[in-house]
Order: C-alpha cells, then sequence, then structure tokens
C-alpha cells in the first residue's frame, strides 16, 4: 500500500486536492493536525498533514478478492443463523406479508367492500405508496354502511377527516421530546449513512437551546467519518453548547454521569448499512451502558421505497430497542405512504419529520394533521 501526504492550513482544500488528483472516490486513512508558533511568537496557527492510500492499478489478484468475498459470505450467513428472524422483543413481526408477496394483491378484490367516496380515497392513498392493507385499516375508520349498495362508504365530511380518524386510532405520537421535563433525558440518533442524523439532531437542539432555554449538550460517537466532527462542533459552537467526541462504551459512560446537571443529551452516532451487522453490534456496545435510561431515535428518509424501509426498522430493531421513528426528506419524494405504512405496521411511534436543509426551521413534530396534508396535499 502506497500512501501520499498532503500538508496545508485548510483540510478541506487538501480533501479536494487528494480528490482532483485520485479520483472522487478516495481512501483517506488519516489526518494530523499539527500547531506552528507565528512570527515573534504570537499564537499558533493550525497545519493539517492529510494521509491518503494511493489507488493501486487494477492488477490486484483476482483470487484474493474472490476469496475475500467468499469469507464475508460465510461470515453473512453464520450472522444470519444466529438472528433466526430478526424479530424484535414485544413487537410483531416488523415485516408484513403482504410486503414480501411475489405478486402484487388483486386491489379490486381488496377494495370490494367499499364504494363512492371511500374507494377514490383508497385509491388515492394506493398511489401514494401507502400499502393497500393499511389503506383499507385507515380508511375504514371514517366509513359507515351505504343501505343501497350495502358496502362502506364515507361518513366523513372530507377524505381528510377520514384519514385523520384512522391515523389516530393506528399511529401512535410521542409529540415534542421536551413536553415532560423531569430530570435529565438522553436522546440517540441511530440510522443509515445519508438520512441526514446530525443536522436533525442540531435541529432538535436548537430548538430547545433558543427556544425553551433548556441545557443541552450533545456528544458524538462519529470518529469514523472525515470531517462528522468538525461539522457537528461547528454547530454545537454557534449554540454555545458543550459537545464532546466518545468512540467507546467507557468514555460515553464517563461523559454522561459529568453532565448530569442539564436537561437533555443527544447522541449523534454513526450512519451504518443495516446489512453492516458487525458495525452495528459495535454502536450497540458504544451505547450499551445507556440503554437503560435513553430513548433511541431511529431517523428514516421518506424517499426509501417500502420494502427497504421495513428492512432497515426490522435489523435496527434487531439491535436497539427503537422508540420512535424520525422522518427526514419529505421535501424529496412525491409518494411519502411511510408515513403511514411503517407506523402503523411496526407499531413504533412517530416523533419528528425534516422539511428541508434549512437548521433549526425545516424540523415539525409530527401529529396526525402535518401526517394527511404530506399524503393527500395541502
Amino acid at each position: 500500500m502506497e500512501i501520499k501526504i498532503f500538508e496545508g492550513y485548510n483540510l478541506e482544500e487538501l480533501i479536494q486536492e487528494a480528490k482532483e488528483e485520485f479520483g472522487e472516490d478516495i481512501k483517506i486513512l488519516h489526518y494530523e493536525v499539527l500547531k506552528e508558533r507565528k512570527w515573534l511568537f504570537f499564537g499558533t496557527k493550525k497545519r493539517y498533514k492529510l494521509f491518503v492510500e494511493i489507488p493501486e492499478e487494477e492488477e490486484t489478484p483476482v483470487q484474493f478478492e474472490e476469496i475475500l468475498d467468499k469469507i464475508e459470505e460465510m461470515i453473512d450467513k453464520k450472522i444470519q443463523q444466529s438472528i433466526p428472524k430478526l424479530t424484535p422483543v414485544n413487537r410483531s413481526d416488523l415485516t408484513p406479508d403482504h410486503i414480501t408477496e411475489t405478486a402484487p394483491p388483486d386491489i379490486a378484490e381488496l377494495f370490494k367492500e367499499f364504494t363512492g367516496e371511500a374507494l377514490e380515497l383508497l385509491n388515492q392513498l394506493v398511489s401514494k405508496d401507502v400499502l393497500p392493507e393499511v389503506a383499507k385499516k385507515i380508511v375504514k375508520e371514517g366509513c359507515g354502511l351505504d343501505i343501497d349498495t350495502n358496502r362502506w362508504d364515507l361518513n366523513t365530511l372530507t377524505s381528510k377527516e377520514a384519514v385523520i380518524k384512522g391515523i389516530k386510532k393506528y399511529i401512535r405520537f410521542t409529540g415534542a421530546f421536551d413536553e415532560e421535563k423531569n430530570g435529565l433525558k438522553i436522546i440517540a440518533f441511530v440510522g443509515p449513512t445519508g438520512v441526514g442524523k446530525t443536522t436533525n439532531l442540531f435541529k432538535i437542539a436548537s430548538h430547545f437551546v433558543i427556544n425553551k432555554k433548556l441545557k443541552v449538550a450533545v456528544i458524538s460517537t462519529d470518529t469514523f467519518k472525515v470531517g462528522a466532527t468538525q461539522q457537528a462542533r461547528i454547530y454545537a459552537n454557534i449554540l454555545n453548547i458543550p459537545f464532546y467526541s466518545a468512540s467507546e462504551s467507557k468514555k460515553l459512560k464517563t461523559t454522561v454521569s459529568e453532565l448530569e446537571n442539564y436537561d437533555f443529551i443527544l447522541i449523534d452516532t454513526v450512519g451504518r448499512s443495516h446489512y453492516d451487522y458487525w458495525r452495528l453490534g459495535e454502536i450497540k456496545e458504544i451505547l450499551g451502558s445507556l440503554s437503560d435510561n435513553m430513548h433511541i431515535v431511529l431517523t428514516l428518509s421518506c424517499n426509501y421505497k417500502n420494502e427497504d424501509a421495513f428492512e432497515v426498522v426490522n435489523r435496527y430493531s434487531t439491535f436497539f430497542d427503537i422508540k420512535s421513528l424520525l422522518f427526514t426528506k419529505i421535501d424529496e419524494t412525491s409518494k411519502p405512504g411511510l408515513l403511514l405504512n411503517l407506523p402503523i405496521e411496526t407499531k413504533i411511534p412517530v416523533s419528528y419529520i425534516s422539511t428541508g436543509q434549512r437548521v433549526p426551521e425545516d424540523i415539525k413534530i409530527l401529529k396526525p394533521e402535518n401526517i394527511v396534508s404530506y399524503i393527500l396535499g395541502d
């Protein structure tokens, strides 16, 4: 393995220089921060050394890669055998039967007991990627029996009222995390890479600090991604709140014990694929010492496909006791059926929804009324 060192006074520029030389998929091994004395010894200046692995020519022995692939495949099989059905404790199977069917259900047959506006509403929900069985549950709550046809039809003034009735019966809402103030609360944000955990953690932190005048501290366990800690530290500095980094369980527990007089501790974790069992296990081990007193939030993107979203929830629930779902990127999809599908089928409560990239503005507490607006439109 060959390594090239880039040196300079701006880390982002060094990373860009390395990408220009070796391409976007560079492998950054490490970086160091050196302090140089300024002229006449007045203060210090930071200088960075960035260590980058030089990509090898495409002469890597094929046999070695094949061996690695076989080893990884064997490990995956062993792990899957040790987790029989990935079924969370005290929770029904998170992957509904109608998700895994090889052929889509016959919609006409499924909805044959409905008529009129109810049938129109069902088809509208399905067009937004609401699962047919979920749509049926929701709509039936707003229906009465039509005597002429002996079928179910809406008995509410509007379609939105019908959906709201169904949502209130089948979906639980946490409300704002600061609604109940009984001592220190610890909230950990977990989820796949790229769903916006760090950004939305600081949206919530901003609300607590600016609007509620609460004492908030942030701890990051993400020491893997280059620049992740720096980004979080910048947010914390803007809010003037303490920020800590802890990459192992003992340090995390010690740090939390030093913050007992705070109202909230928000913990940011590294994004991991739901298929990366080893890494998910690492996160669980780090958070393990706090598991009894911690609210774990699973962060998910609204632009996920139904199958992928259920798989994420299923896998993460095997490792963590998920207390609520936080949805992101609602502004990036026109079919947000997940807002109904996931909480109804998994029975996990919902908390917040991210509506854009701005901090702290673009986040809302989920309620039946705004779920309906996202699904049916204003």
